[in-house]
């Protein structure tokens, strides 16, 4: 693979996910509440405590709130100023992914790795759904590749910077980040009987730097929940934020002490691995075979030159989040440059060699299927989901599609024709998606609508009220304001502007028989999509109406 290609295809990968940050809305549930939340701290200033719509928050640490706040004051209140943090943290994942590759690999071995995780779906997908598993990544991978460093160089500045990436990736999301380097390593070390590595004083140091960094978020923790034992969080008296954060977020998932319990089974994280890895999950899965194939054939033993850091801490990470009694798809998301170092591995030996001339057949045969479909899915969504869409996207959906089958039938390529195929489909059907699909389907969510209608006609938002309508955080982040509820239908007055379900508006003209419907729209809980609501003739029995309605009797 030549320099050239290399960078154009990376510069091609920033470009699809630059135009996720910055031409997609926020998605409710999780972006949409975080961005929500930077905003109400930037307006409050208090950022030692954590608050969701003026109500305690104890579930995520506070670091992403921290810097997209920060961001959100010297930016203003947009969906890109909050995923701006994150977005550098994936810039720093790159990074450190291409130069840990480098400690122990060659240069091409290092452009394959970080082209791998920039082109994995879910690197792409986090990109505009930013949620405290992008910056996760980004500060774990960094404090693997300057552990790495230290460990090959003894020189100090890797050292402290290690233990910055990990006390800033336990700000992020727990401890987690310093859960991931540590059995990485640890498994690395006892395949190469480097006994020594265990027991360095420096450890001791390096908590300290960990410990340091905590300080301003336990001192939060202590005032906001130690202090003032008994709140209520997710139906569950807290009675200190400290223990929480420290043992119940995390390993509480595996002593039933988390309230949290869903997708429990142990291949839950690996069947959502065969989207969200793609287009490398099989050539991974290939790959991480041979990898534990070689270990078991050298006798669990390592040579002083080789690493086991990226498949061991994979495995490993995957076991423990694997138990847990609480799952969700983007779990996995923090161990993915581990992947991409594997799948790295496996690309090299395979297509870039002539030992495996009839694999390399067999898998461009059973990619190309898949590539199809992915092609052939997005000519239907161009044409089929969204009629309205312009004729200029349906020609390039259609030029797109034709391309990949005139190279996959007929074209030689410069490179490997799996990866060229690899590459070309996930950014060509991203690139779609990103500037057609998903900026109409979030059209359709509640609070980019509504807030929309509100800051057009400049309503007085502090007269705004939700009334028996779903919750979208989004509606506060857009509308720059953190809207009320009213629960109780006594407590509603003339002159208030009431954001309720079209259902509702019978029950409402009986008690303001004068009231005007100043904006009618519909929604739909777009992070749930369904086979009906993406089908147009079906789509207006799916979305649920709503209307914004001025009180008056």
């Amino acid at each position: 693979m030549s320099q050239k290609y290399f960078t154009f295809a990376l510069i091609a990968a920033c470009v699809v996910c630059l135009i996720g940050m910055l031409g997609i809305p926020l998605i409710d549930i999780d972006a949409a509440q975080y961005a929500s939340m930077s905003r109400e701290m930037a307006s409050t200033g208090n950022y030692l405590q954590l608050y969701d719509l003026g109500k305690d928050y104890l579930d995520k640490p506070p670091l992403l709130f921290w810097l997209s706040s920060i961001s959100i004051q010297l930016f203003g209140v947009h969906d890109w100023a909050y995923r701006l943090p994150s977005i550098l943290c994936l810039g720093l994942a790159l990074w450190s992914i291409y130069r840990f590759t480098l400690l122990y690999y060659n240069a091409l071995t290092a452009q394959l790795a970080t082209l791998v995780l920039a082109t994995s779906q879910a690197f792409i997908l986090m990109a505009h759904d930013v949620r405290c598993d992008t910056m996760l990544m980004g500060f774990v991978m960094f404090s693997v590749w300057q552990l790495a460093a230290w460990y090959q160089t003894n020189l100090w500045k890797h050292f402290v910077l290690a233990f910055m990436g990990i006390g800033f990736g336990m700000l992020t999301k727990g401890p987690i980040a310093i859960v991931v380097p540590g059995v990485s390593f640890a498994i690395h070390f006892l395949l190469q009987r480097n006994w020594k590595q265990f027991f360095r004083w420096e450890y001791m140091l390096g908590v300290l730097i960990v410990g340091v960094l905590l300080i301003p978020m336990s001192i939060g923790l202590y005032k906001q929940f130690d202090l003032q034992p008994g709140k209520i969080i997710h139906g569950v008296p807290i009675q200190s934020g400290l223990r929480f954060y420290y043992w119940t977020q995390s390993f509480g998932r595996y002593t039933g002490e988390n309230v949290f319990n869903e997708m429990n089974h142990f291949t839950f994280l690996l069947e959502n691995m065969l989207w969200s890895f793609l287009p490398w999950i099989f050539i991974f899965l290939i790959a991480l075979v041979v990898s534990i194939k070689d270990i078991i054939k050298a006798g669990f033993k390592l040579q002083s030159n080789q690493e086991f850091i990226a498949a061991g801490g994979f495995v490993l990470t995957y076991c423990m989040l694997a138990r847990s009694q609480a799952q969700l798809p983007h779990y996995i998301f923090v161990v993915l440059p581990f992947a991409a170092v594997v799948t790295a591995k496996g690309l090299q030996q395979i297509y870039f060699s002539q030992s495996y001339v009839k694999l390399q057949k067999i898998l461009l045969y059973f990619h190309g299927f898949i590539f199809s479909i992915l092609w052939f899915a997005i000519i239907g969504i161009v044409f089929l989901v969204f009629t309205e869409m312009p004729i200029n996207i349906k020609g390039l959906a259609i030029i797109g599609a034709g391309y990949f089958f005139f190279v996959l039938l007929f074209k030689q390529t410069e490179t490997s024709k799996f990866i060229s195929l690899a590459l070309y489909t996930i950014l060509g059907v991203n690139f779609i998606l990103n500037t057609s699909f998903y900026p109409r389907l979030l059209k359709y969510e509640l609070g980019v609508s509504a807030a929309a209608f509100i800051n057009h006609n400049k309503l007085p938002k502090t007269s705004v009220y939700l009334y028996e309508i779903d919750e979208s955080r989004a509606l506060h982040f857009y509308g720059n304001h953190s809207f009320e509820r009213i629960f109780d239908s006594s407590l509603l007055k003339p002159q208030q502007i009431i954001i309720t379900k079209a259902s509702s508006y019978p029950a409402l003209q009986q008690k303001f028989p004068a009231s005007t419907i100043l904006h009618q729209n519909a929604y739909f809980g777009v992070s749930m999509l369904t086979l009906p609501f993406l089908n147009p003739a079906t789509r207006d029995k799916e979305v649920t109406p709503y209307i914004i309605v001025t009180l008056a009797k």
